[in-house]
């Protein structure tokens, strides 16, 4: 008869081994406060925690180690100091730092026996598996989106990468992207629905749209700023308290209204000098500016606004602007004097409300210099926006520190994918494990030699284009180094500052890149190294840089989102923020698996929701020193219907 020791619930081994190990984790927000609860709780002694954000009022309501008191400090410091409550002898380290800090390398990675991921973009992911991969460190990645989460376990050589499988396009994105560095359409359109409800409907504080001074990337003192700001001292200043009362307090005036939340703001945001080094600032309009171009607009072209595949100019969307709120400013007095507030549908039987969040959306898209959408492009995007769930949360939480518990035990063959979904399947089941699928041998990131095809026009690419956009924004790279292979070893980008800054403005023709010309690209903070063979091409459709031939990651979130699957996360609380710019939504988003029974999981990930036999793929949950590298997939799905998008 063999006789276990038990340390509470657990054998007596495995209880030592959990406190004397170290643990790294990545994120102190939605999941992450539920997790470090957790393993404090388990008998976890030795845990790091990291999280570059800080504490908002809007994180009150489902991150529950903080509290009012907390707003404006550290998620990680005070995150610590409430888990410490639970177990005052547990030895806590927190980072108010971004893990793409350089100081967090492959030796910082190799002092944890276990990472387990809380996080809520995909750069931020696609970073800790390439370090968790060079360490060699098993990783528990997870996320959340509304009442659907999972949880998978990444081992080197064992199973499939965070990114050896193409992801559906990121759904969730911080909230600092959507005030204040929106960078592709779904932010704006995220930031107009927001604002109609800020508006017209009920006030949330997660939906706040001014300009935020707590973005994580800012450095300046909002005091000192807050005197340089240009917005108007009339009844457009953005010093208002509520939006609704101001607006109230206008009459719901149209040209106010444009004024306070397309110049004024925009005038505020240009204060921030920090967020616009390295981006493209965005241009205020003025209601004055544009009336002419309005009223030509109103009497030439107003028939095109019946047209759902239109896309109006800005002279256009200034007018419907107007209209839309005048509109909608009715309906809320017809709804007399006890009515506070409309209810957005997000569908075709709501034309005001469309229309007023296809013309703010648009108008925000002309400030920050991106391409307009059509009404119904916007209108496929608009609708299927999901909230955090807390109750999520906390159960996904918990399969992390069970499938921690397996790899300390040295069961790391029984970890598994585990779907948490919205509706239990035909067995009567809402968790569905799935057996972790092998390595990819075509993955970019581990593979034994990655290597990628791209085809571009050497005579108008920029080396400065190749760097942003290609190398980092593609393929996720933080500071990609760059040689040609002549035979001379040229040296076309260094990491180092100013090395090969006069490059920038140069074409790859000047370095004498052609047609099969190779490129060794690394990244020695991730460990990872990438050849990248060239085809030029004269001939690429209009408004495309480059194309990656074949299988090609998605286009990852930028650096600016990470303060901001298959499943999007919920640090704030979603996977992501994180987002297409074109298709309006994928339908196939989620796999559903009719049974428990387990079954290869694949890195889309298997979630059973409704009782019908369908599969469809479960959006990305959310929804990186040596010399042996990796390289990123992470591309978009090719099924386009009903997108998820998860936003905190």
């Amino acid at each position: 008869m063999v006789t276990l020791q038990l340390v509470g619930s657990l054998r007596k081994e495995l209880a030592d081994s959990l406190s004397t190990c170290r643990v790294l984790v990545v994120g102190a927000g939605g999941i992450g406060c539920e997790l470090l609860k957790n393993v404090v709780l388990t008998g976890f002694k030795n845990i790091e925690v990291i999280d570059l954000d800080i504490i908002d009022v809007s994180n009150l309501n489902r991150q529950f180690l903080f509290q009012k008191k907390h707003v404006g400090k550290s998620k990680a410091q005070v995150a610590k100091e409430t888990v410490l409550q639970f177990c005052p002898t547990a030895n806590i380290t927190a980072y108010h730092d971004s893990i793409m800090n350089p100081d967090y390398n492959v030796e910082f990675f190799r002092n944890f026996m276990l990472v387990m991921n809380a996080l809520d973009n995909r750069v931020a992911r696609n970073h800790v598996n390439r370090m968790c991969l060079a360490a060699d460190i098993p990783l528990i990645e997870s996320g959340t989106a509304g009442y659907l989460g999972q949880v998978t376990v990444i081992k080197k050589g064992l199973t499939e990468c965070y990114e050896c499988q193409p992801k559906p396009t990121q759904k969730t994105f911080p909230g600092c992207t959507i005030r204040n560095t929106p960078s592709e359409p779904i932010h704006c359109i995220v930031w107009a629905k927001y604002l109609f409800n800020q508006l017209f409907g009920e006030e949330d504080a997660d939906q706040e749209v001014s300009p935020d001074t707590a973005d994580p990337e800012l450095s300046w003192n909002p005091a000192d700023t807050e005197a340089r700001a240009t917005a108007s001292d009339q009844d457009g200043d953005i010093k208002r308290v509520s939006t609704k009362d101001w607006a109230r307090s206008t009459g719901y005036d149209p040209v106010k209204l444009f004024n306070k939340l397309f110049k004024d703001d925009i005038q505020y945001l240009l204060t921030m000098d920090k967020l616009w080094k390295k981006r493209k600032a965005p241009l205020p309009l003025d209601w004055l500016e544009h009336q002419k171009l309005t009223l030509r607009f109103r009497f030439d072209s107003l028939w095109l606004c019946d047209s759902d595949q239109q896309v109006l100019g800005v002279a256009g969307y200034c007018q419907l602007f107007s209209r839309s709120v005048e509109t909608l400013h009715f309906m809320l007095v017809d709804k007399g004097d006890g009515a506070e507030e409309l209810i957005w549908m997000g569908n075709c039987d709501d034309p005001p409300a469309m229309d007023f969040v296809t013309a703010a959306a648009n108008l925000r898209m002309y400030i920050f210099s991106m391409n307009m959408k059509s009404r119904f492009d916007i209108k496929s995007m608009a609708g299927n926006i999901i909230p955090a769930i807390a109750t999520t949360n906390a159960v996904i939480a918990g399969l992390i520190v069970l499938e921690a518990l397996k790899i300390l035990s040295g069961d790391v063959k029984q970890c598994r994918t585990i779907f948490l979904n919205k509706q239990p399947n035909p067995r009567k089941k809402l968790l569905v494990p799935c057996a972790l699928d092998p390595p990819s041998a075509n993955c970019y990131v581990c593979a034994s030699k990655p290597e990628v095809t791209v085809k571009l026009n050497v005579h108008k690419t920029l080396v400065l284009a190749l760097q942003d956009k290609i190398l980092k924004e593609k393929f996720g790279m933080v500071a990609p180094d760059v040689q040609i292979e002549d035979g001379k070893g040229t040296i076309l980008i260094s990491s180092e500052e100013g090395e090969t800054e006069a490059n920038n403005c140069k074409f790859l023709s000047d370095f004498a890149i052609r047609n099969g010309s190779r490129l060794q690209v690394d990244d020695f903070l991730q460990d990872y190294t990438l050849l990248v063979n060239v085809i030029h091409c004269e001939n690429l459709e209009k408004d495309v840089e480059f194309e990656v031939v074949g299988d090609a990651p998605d286009k990852a979130p930028t650096r600016s989102q990470e303060e901001g699957k298959n499943v999007a996360n919920g640090n704030k609380d979603s996977s992501e923020p994180s987002t297409s710019s074109e298709a309006p939504a994928e339908q196939n988003d989620i796999l559903l698996v009719d049974s428990d029974e387990e079954a290869p999981s694949s890195s889309t990930m298997a979630v059973s929701m409704e009782s019908g036999g369908h599969k469809r793929k479960l959006h990305d949950a959310e929804t990186g020193e040596a010399s042996a590298k990796r390289q990123h997939l992470s591309q978009p799905s090719a099924d386009d219907d009903n997108d998820i998008i998860a936003l905190d």
